[in-house]
């Protein structure tokens, strides 16, 4: 670990790709799984206390997603201006006081501004992370690192939903928001220690909104980038089609338990964090390009094989469990790598990259988790279908528009 003070020219010409840098931005990666799974479990209790309707507690959920999208698209343009660790720590003091104000919430209309502001500044403060990764590796060992960070990341969607259960069970849902400020300070303090400068001044970009305007559209003009993007961003959709229907799939339709529903979501999340760290071994040994290509195809399977037992068979239990696990380990081979080789396809803006990627990937977050639902709880058909899309838009980009050149 280095602890290193703000902008120095000798802090700069120090700047390296430390473990301590490492486990603090897997712990920024924590944020909105720790900040949604933590709450979700407490849904019925928040519209009781705050005298809201279920769907103004969904929406909640919903403003924390628009947040983390828009955090991302700003937070990484803003960083390729100013630097990366000041922006950064005034996020995390941002995020931690908007979780004192949902903890303190009078009303549902607050705590739905409080969770945009949490979400935005968490946004934020996870796109600056993956930026400073970005600046400081490159080649098969930025791949590296991005796959162990989305790994060791990935026990947060396991380790969210029990401890948002036994907080409700002991405690008040409040508890929730305040152990999320908690770690907000926590995060605060490992910036400080771990995180140095890693963006110097002459490469940073000027500032204003031509100029992101401008850096955005010298991103996107980026073919391969484009399709990376597509590669992620719909790997991202698929998977969120799967969190928004999977309890109404396993327990509504096949009588699973909440107990026991818990439990396969923590072994689906586990396929994919441990995807996610064999994708970290391979890279340098196997083409990245073929380690997401089998991840997809895998996920177009699932996909397949879940709108056969939809149509034909009613969904059937053992049919939906490996279907899931299936698919969620598929997402450990295609998202983190797709986010590496877009982030490595545009070096002289990794902070827009990262940006924008983020925006993406939450924005189709967003949109796909209502769409999956739109058949009601029981029926698997909408989801299955998402997740086919899902997957035959990914490989559209990797193999069309990311194609390599001649």
């Amino acid at each position: 670990m280095v602890t290193l003070t703000v902008d120095s020219p000798q802090n700069l010409d120090r700047a390296r790709l430390t473990s301590g840098l490492v486990a603090t931005v897997i712990f920024l990666t924590a944020i909105a799984p720790l900040a949604t799974d933590m709450y979700v479990p407490a849904f019925p209790r928040v519209a009781g206390d705050l005298a809201g309707t279920a769907t103004q507690v969904q929406l909640t959920l919903t403003t924390f997603f628009v947040g983390m999208a828009l955090g991302q698209l700003v937070g990484g343009p803003v960083s390729d201006q100013r630097g990366r660790r000041r922006p950064l720590l005034a996020a995390l003091v941002l995020m931690a006081a908007a979780s004192v104000v949902c903890a303190l919430t009078p009303s549902i209309g607050v705590l739905m501004a409080a969770r945009f502001v949490q979400g935005f500044t968490g946004g934020w403060a996870m796109v600056i992370g993956r930026a400073v990764i970005v600046d400081l590796a490159t080649g098969a060992r930025l791949i590296r690192v991005l796959n162990v960070v989305a790994g060791v990341g990935g026990i947060a969607p396991i380790a969210g939903p029990l401890l948002g259960a036994v907080i409700l069970q002991l405690s008040h849902w409040r508890v929730s928001f305040w152990v999320v400020a908690a770690l907000g300070l926590v995060m605060v303090v490992a910036v400080l220690v771990a995180v140095p400068e890693s963006l110097p001044p002459e490469r940073r970009h000027g500032g204003g909104l031509r100029a992101f305007a401008v850096a955005g559209r010298l991103v996107l003009a980026n073919r391969r980038y484009v399709g990376y993007l597509l590669v992620s961003g719909s790997a991202m959709g698929a998977l969120f089609a799967y969190v928004a229907t999977s309890a109404f799939v396993l327990q509504s339709m096949n009588g699973l338990s909440p107990m026991m529903y818990s439990a396969d979501f923590a072994a689906n999340a586990a396929g994919m964090t441990v995807a996610a760290l064999v994708a970290a071994r391979l890279a340098g040994r196997v083409a990245t390009r073929k380690v997401i290509l089998t991840g997809q195809v895998a996920a177009l399977a699932a996909g397949v094989a879940m709108l056969a037992g939809a149509i034909w068979f009613g969904t059937p239990l053992l049919l939906a469990v490996v279907c899931f696990l299936v698919l969620m380990t598929a997402q450990g081979l295609i998202g983190p790598n797709g986010g590496a080789l877009a982030s490595a396809e545009v070096p002289e803006h990794p902070g827009t990259g990262s940006a924008i990627l983020g925006f993406v990937q939450w924005v189709a977050a967003g949109t796909i988790a209502p769409i999956a639902g739109l058949g009601g709880e029981h029926t698997a058909v909408p989801m299955a279908l998402l997740m086919i899309a899902g997957a035959v838009l990914s490989m559209i980009g990797l193999l069309v528009l990311a194609r390599p050149a001649r």
